[in-house]
């Protein structure tokens, strides 16, 4: 199901800069961006613009959600963790193709709005979190994937503990002033990783916010 002529034009216009997996495409036309932009920011929802939320916070380009759900290789993974919630719509693209998605997010408010719209969205597939994603989430590991939606100067070791051997983790890594999106392979317990492309998100921050 396509939810009209501005979501089907917004997935044309990924398609354009970034040719899209058909299981992805078909996430991206199912789950509508308006419902996830904050409040006076519908006319320009399906612009491949990031947009400010509070908090300092943005709500990445569809562009951007498009490369890092693609790079994830998520198709016909079981579990998902993100780190980093923000307005939900990464985690609601995830939601479409995979059996559960388990999402982090430090900032209650933008949190507690997040699962909001997942409820009108009715996604059920959904597990959220109130915390310094940081730590990830032992209770439900190990994940096949791993995703960070903020940028990292390094990837701790107990998130790699949470990740499944064969698993994927990709992260916005800093090195020497850039952001690169990384992917990580974990295989026989080691961690090797693979540069892509450069990149631009909010950094992650440690602590949780009221």
């Amino acid at each position: 199901m396509t939810l009209g002529i501005n979501q089907q034009h917004m997935v044309e216009e990924i398609e354009k800069k970034f040719k899209l997996y058909p299981y992805v495409k078909k996430a991206f036309l199912e789950i509508n961006r308006k419902e996830f932009v904050p409040i006076g920011f519908g006319h320009i929802a399906y612009q491949l613009d990031a947009l400010p939320m509070q908090k300092n916070q943005w709500i990445s380009s569809p562009l951007t959600v498009a490369k890092m759900t693609q790079y994830l290789e998520i198709e016909n993974a079981d579990s998902v963790l993100e780190i980093g919630c923000g307005s939900g719509y990464q985690a609601a693209i995830l939601s479409k193709l995979c059996r559960r998605v388990f999402t982090i997010e430090r900032i209650d408010t933008l949190l507690k709005k997040a699962k909001e719209r997942f409820r009108k969205e009715k996604i059920n597939n959904i597990f959220t979190r109130f915390d310094d994603g940081q730590r990830g989430w032992k209770e439900f590991a190990p994940y096949d994937r791993i995703l960070f939606s903020a940028t990292a100067t390094k990837i701790p070791n107990i998130i790699f503990e949470q990740l499944a051997d064969g698993g994927i983790l990709l992260a916005p890594i800093e090195n020497n002033g850039l952001q690169i999106i990384t992917k990580f392979y974990k295989k026989n317990g080691k961690i090797t990783l693979e540069e892509i492309e450069p990149c631009r998100f909010v950094p992650i921050l440690n602590g949780r916010v009221k």
